[in-house]
C-alpha cells in the first residue's frame, strides 16, 4: 500500500508547469494533476509530440485544463521566451516540475555551447526556474520539484569547469553529473529561499526521482549505449526491474502535492530506490555540501546570465 494518486489534494485553481510533459513521467504527472483540477502547462520541445500529448490528455481527462507551450532547454533564448509566454497567460505558478531531460546522447553541445546533458538537464532548468521565480513567489504554498535520478550517486561533478565542457565528457558520466547537479540545485535553492526569509507557507524547493521506470528515455539510453554489452544490460534491467511510467511518476506527484513534504526534501520509491510507493529518500552526501552548492549556483548564474533577482528582492 502507501501513498497513491487518490491521495493528491484538490488542485482546483492551481497552475502547474511540467517540463517534458509529452511522454513518460511528465505525461503521467500532467494527467494526474489535471485530473485533480490543476491548470497544467505542458512545456515541450517537440511541438508535434506535444500536440499529440495534448490531444491524448484531453481525451483521458475530459474537462481538464491543459495548455501547450514550446520549451527547448538546450536554448537559453527559447527558455526566456517560454517563461515570458507563461507570464502573459498566468498571474502565478503554484507548481513547477523540472522533469525534462536527455540521457546517453552522443557528444554534442547545446545551442549556447554547453555540454548537452549538463546544459539541458541542469542549466536549462536553472534558467527556466529563475525566469519563473516572480510567478512562483506570487502564489502561497508554491513548490519547485526538480527531478533527478538514483544515477546521481555515481556523479562526480567538477565544479571548476562543468558548465563549459562540450566534448570531454563520456555520455554516461555526463548524465550522472547532471543528475547530481539537479539535486544540488534543489537543495541550494531551498537554502536561498530560507536565507531570503521565504517561509515554507510561501515557496519550497524539493527533489524527486522515479526509481527505474520504463520510459522513452530509458529505451533511448539502451539503444544509445556505446557497447553491445552495456546496451544489453540496460535493456534487461529495464525489462525486469522497471516499473511503469505511471508508477515512476508517484514520487514526483508526492513531492508536488503531499502536505507532509518539506523544503529541501528528496523523495523516491520505497523498495531499494527502484520501485514502490514514494518515501523520503537518501541523496548523495556531496549534494548537500553548502560550499559546493554555492559554487554550482555561482557558475550557473555566470554561465546562463540568469540571476534570481526576485528572490533577492524578497530578502
Amino acid at each position: 500500500m502507501g501513498w497513491s494518486p487518490a491521495d493528491i489534494p484538490d488542485q482546483t485553481g492551481r497552475v502547474a508547469v511540467v517540463t517534458g510533459a509529452n511522454s513518460g513521467l511528465g505525461f503521467e504527472v500532467a494527467r494526474k494533476l489535471g485530473g485533480a483540477g490543476a491548470r497544467v502547462v505542458l512545456a515541450c520541445r517537440d511541438q508535434t509530440r506535444g500536440r499529440d500529448a495534448l490531444g491524448r490528455l484531453r481525451e483521458a481527462v475530459p474537462g481538464a485544463s491543459f495548455q501547450l507551450v514550446r520549451l527547448d532547454l538546450a536554448d537559453l533564448g527559447s527558455i526566456r521566451e517560454c517563461a515570458e509566454e507563461i507570464a502573459i497567460d498566468h498571474a502565478g505558478i503554484d507548481v513547477l516540475i523540472n522533469n525534462a531531460g536527455v540521457m546517453a546522447l552522443p557528444r554534442r553541445a547545446t545551442l549556447d555551447g554547453f555540454e548537452m546533458h549538463f546544459g539541458t538537464n541542469h542549466l536549462g532548468h536553472f534558467a527556466f526556474t529563475g525566469h519563473l521565480m516572480p510567478l512562483l513567489l506570487s502564489r502561497p504554498g508554491a513548490r519547485v520539484v526538480t527531478v533527478t535520478s538514483f544515477l546521481m550517486h555515481t556523479g562526480r561533478l567538477r565544479l571548476d569547469d562543468a558548465p563549459a565542457r562540450t566534448a570531454r565528457a563520456h555520455n554516461g558520466r555526463a548524465h550522472s553529473e547532471s543528475k547530481l547537479a539537479n539535486l544540488m540545485f534543489a537543495v541550494e535553492l531551498q537554502r536561498r529561499l530560507v536565507a531570503a526569509g521565504v517561509g515554507a507557507e510561501r515557496l519550497i524547493s524539493t527533489a524527486a526521482h522515479p526509481g527505474l521506470a520504463a520510459t522513452r528515455l530509458q529505451t533511448t539510453a539502451s539503444r544509445a549505449a556505446e557497447h553491445r554489452i552495456q546496451a544489453a544490460v540496460l535493456g534487461m534491467a529495464t525489462r525486469v526491474l522497471a516499473q511503469s511510467a505511471a508508477a515512476g511518476a508517484l514520487p514526483l506527484l508526492f513531492a508536488a502535492t503531499a502536505p507532509s513534504v518539506a523544503g529541501g526534501g528528496f523523495y523516491g520509491p520505497r523498495f531499494l530506490e527502484y520501485r514502490g510507493a514514494p518515501h523520503r529518500a537518501g541523496g548523495a552526501a556531496r549534494a548537500y555540501a553548502p560550499s559546493a552548492g554555492e559554487i554550482l549556483w555561482a557558475n550557473s548564474e555566470n554561465t546562463t546570465g540568469v540571476r534570481y533577482h526576485a528572490l533577492r528582492a524578497s530578502a
